[in-house]
Formats: C-alpha cells, structure tokens, sequence
C-alpha cells in the first residue's frame, strides 16, 4: 500500500504524456504554420509530420505485424513531409516544388532527406495502429540546396559604403510587423519606403544563411528582443505594411532604414542574419 502514491503519480505522468499530441515541444512564441500535412515551425525551422500505420492480421504473429505497421507508419509520414516540403515558400513567388521540380538532381536530394528525417515520437494504441510523428529540418543541407545562388560566400557579399551621420551600432534586427499579415519565406525581403532594400539575399553571409535562416520568426516582440540571435542591442523598427507576391516583403520607414545605414558596422549582423521577424 505504500506504492500507491507513488503508483497514482506515475500513472498521472503516463497519462499526460500519451495526452501530449502534435508540436508539444513548440514554445507559445513560435511562429508554426499549420497544414493538411502537418505543420511548418518557421521559428525552429522545422517540419513534421504524422504517420499511421494498421496493423495486419494476415501476419504470422503480432511482432511482425507490429514492425510492418511501424514501417508504414513512418513511410507515411514521409510522404507528408514531402509534400509540405514542396510548399515550402523560398520568396512570395516561387515554392520548393517549382524550383526543384525543374532539377531532377536536386529533387532526388530532397527525397533522401525526407526519408533521412528523425522520429520524435512513436506510439501504440491497443488496436494494433502505430502512429509516428517525424521531423525533418530546413536548415543545413536542406537550405544549401534551395537558397537562391545570389546569397554568396561572406568574402563576396556587396559592400556599401558607410554614411558617418549620427553613427549607431546595432547587434541585430527586430521587426515587429503584427497586424500586416505577413506571410513566413525562407528569403524575406526588407526595403525602405523608396523601395530600396535594407535587407535580403544580397546582404547575408551563405553559412550563416544555410545555418540558421536568413531570418528567426517569432511571435512575442520581448522575446525576440530577448533572443540571442539579435544579441544585447538589437534595433526594433515597426513594419509598415507589405509588399509583394503573398505579402513576404516587409516596408520599413526610411528614418529606421536610415538608422541601418548610418553605420558600416551594421552591416556586420546582417551578414550574420540576426533578425527576426515579430509576427501575430
């Protein structure tokens, strides 16, 4: 009688972790795109999905039909991922799918990845199905293949040459742009009210574009000031509408843009893509 504390709390702990379901490990400040297929956390840069297998009752015995369903249960799943993945917005205009469509070479990469993609989570319910739930991310190698060949090397980023008016270093970019109905790319585009752009392909470092996006998303505007990605003096500007094929492009004063530009140093964050974007 003595376990039965014990005994009540462990079972209260299994319960709640069966209960847990999709995306349990998301933070309430990330930005997570929910589909069909699963969902996309634009934050963590990751995608995942859920796959179900049945079990056989034509197998020999209950082991195998196991293994079976969990084989399926994960083919499944990646069959979802592939199909979120060609969804995947590289700019407003142009997805995953049309860009890689057209190269047979880097399809068949992308197909190897989605079948390398990691279990998160396995379960077993008392009828025999097995549901598995996969993630596959899309930073590394997954961005080496379908970032635009604009984004260069950091020795052969374009320069700009420094304006010496009122000089502030910043150590990184929030942009709080709630309320615009900004759309999530894996190349988002900054520009000043002239339509000059402030921030982009042109701007970043291939590594750190590759590495960790070329932008953090997030939805609490104190977390992402907070955030290490922009470090200890990051600069907050409020976008001031959007532009462009699915609302990916964001304007921003030219007082703020100016602010950007009014040091070289600045330069150096943005080439080390520490931004982020504050969405709703």
């Amino acid at each position: 009688m003595k376990n039965q504390p014990t005994f009540a709390l462990a079972l209260i702990f299994l319960l709640i972790i069966s209960s847990v379901g999709y995306g349990s490990e998301y933070r309430g400040q990330d930005v997570v795109e929910q589909k069909t297929k699963g969902v996309i956390n634009w934050s963590r840069g990751v995608i995942q999905a859920k796959g179900i297998g049945i079990l056989d009752d034509k197998l020999p015995n209950r082991v195998q039909a196991r293994s079976s369903a969990l084989k399926d249960a994960t083919l499944d799943a990646c069959r979802k991922i592939l199909e979120l993945v060609k969804g995947i917005r590289i700019h407003g205009a142009t997805v995953v799918g049309d860009y890689a469509g057209k190269n047979d070479i880097i399809m068949s990469k992308i197909k190897s990845m989605v079948n390398s993609a990691h279990v998160v989570k396995k379960e077993y319910f008392s009828d025999g199905t097995v549901e598995v739930t996969m993630e596959m991310k899309l930073r590394g190698g997954f961005a080496q293949l379908v970032l635009p060949a604009e984004i260069k090397p950091l020795e052969s980023i374009r320069t700009m040459a420094p304006v010496h008016i009122s000089p502030s270093v910043f150590t990184g970019l929030v942009i709080d742009t709630r309320g615009l109905g900004i759309t999530p790319v894996m190349v988002p585009k900054i520009l000043d009210e002239d339509a000059r752009e402030v921030y982009g392909s042109a701007f970043v470092s291939r590594e750190y574009a590759v590495q960790q996006g070329m932008s953090g998303y997030s939805k609490d505007l104190a977390a992402a000031q907070s955030n290490q990605r922009v470090a200890d003096n990051p600069l907050t500007v409020k976008g001031l509408r959007t532009e462009g094929v699915k609302h990916s492009n964001v304007v921003i004063s030219n007082t703020d843009a100016h602010r950007l530009r009014s040091a070289s140093e600045n330069l150096s964050f943005m080439r080390k893509c520490r931004v982020i974007i504050v969405v709703e």
